[in-house]
């Protein structure tokens, strides 16, 4: 049955779904290929099943029909150890939307997750490094542009900074979706759960798009994809997307020849846009709109205005 699916990470089935024939099989891959959307808690949540399932038949569990909420919370107990709180609430909410995906289809009869509780955890402030809006703009300003992939390089950082996009919603972007609206230049996003956004560019953000599309004639190219890897040997964009991966090694080599020391991610950029966008008088509800938040209680993470005033309150500190 495993061919039937085209999802890497859920091509093998567990011994103990196995145990509980065909059906559970079936049921188990259809949880990854049809419950799930997203790649990335696609994987995750593929991950944690399949830890969870191989603890449980070392523990001695024959069938995923006889996993007991005991076994659950023993588990999650011992993740608990070696794991930060947020990994492991995630993992919690894999296995129970796993077994709720049995229930539903009959496969077991009760979840045992659902009376697990997860590690207390609450976060007033994110945990993604920012840069201070001079080192973002010093990061831009190191960026040589006299070549194809210097002007990728600095396109897709200042989208992320200045639209506050994710980056996987920014390297999913087609040319077409950089588009002249009254007069002024628009991006189109597809943030997570498909959800389309649209917002006009910064000035900043506007100039680079237009640089980065022009000089390197990909403006032509409509439904191709708007941040692509460079050919070997040439110099020269190609027509395969830029992967995730390749985009964080990129920020990080860029951060170092710019002599930035902070560590910092793909993320950092949205984050950098929003307490940017705060500190100039932004609005929190006006941010979270930008940003495709459905609550101003996730727009908060990335506020650190607060972490500015505890530095100057701690330098008050004179012995």
């Amino acid at each position: 049955m495993t061919p039937l699916v085209p999802f890497a990470c859920a091509a093998s089935v567990p011994a103990l779904v196995e145990a509980a024939g065909e059906r559970a099989g079936m049921r188990f891959l259809e949880f990854f290929a049809s419950a799930i959307r997203n790649p990335h808690t696609r994987r995750a949540y593929a991950r944690a099943a399949g830890d969870f399932l191989a603890w449980c038949e070392g523990a001695g569990v024959t069938s995923i029909t006889a996993v007991q909420p005991l076994h659950v919370a023993a588990w999650i107990e011992l993740q608990t150890a070696t794991h930060a709180a947020p990994t492991v609430k995630q993992q919690l909410a894999a296995i129970r939307h796993l077994f709720d995906w049995l229930v539903t289809g009959q496969v077991v009869p009760l979840n045992p997750a659902a009376s697990v509780r997860g590690p207390a955890h609450s976060a007033r402030t994110g945990a993604t490094p920012v840069l201070q809006a001079a080192e973002a703009r010093q990061l831009l300003d190191s960026i040589d542009v006299s070549t194809p992939i210097g002007l990728r390089d600095r396109a897709l950082i200042a989208l992320m900074v200045f639209s506050f996009a994710r980056v996987g919603a920014a390297l999913a972007m087609r040319v077409e979706d950089v588009y002249i609206q009254n007069r002024r230049l628009w991006v189109r996003l597809r943030e997570k759960g498909g959800k389309a956004h649209a917002m006009p560019c910064h000035h900043t953000l506007e100039a680079y798009l237009h640089a980065y599309l022009e000089e390197t004639d990909i403006a032509v190219d409509p439904k191709g994809l708007l941040f692509r890897t460079i050919t070997r040997g040439t110099g020269r964009l190609s027509t395969t997307p830029l992967p995730q991966a390749n985009a964080y090694a990129m920020v990080r080599r860029r951060a170092a020849a710019a002599g930035i020391a902070t560590k910092i991610g793909n993320h950092t950029f949205r984050a950098t846009g929003i307490t940017a966008y705060l500190k100039n008088g932004g609005t929190l509800e006006n941010a979270a709109t930008m940003a495709n938040h459905a609550s101003t209680r996730t727009t908060q993470l990335y506020d650190r205005r607060h972490g500015d005033i505890s530095l100057d309150e701690v330098e008050r500190i004179h012995v």
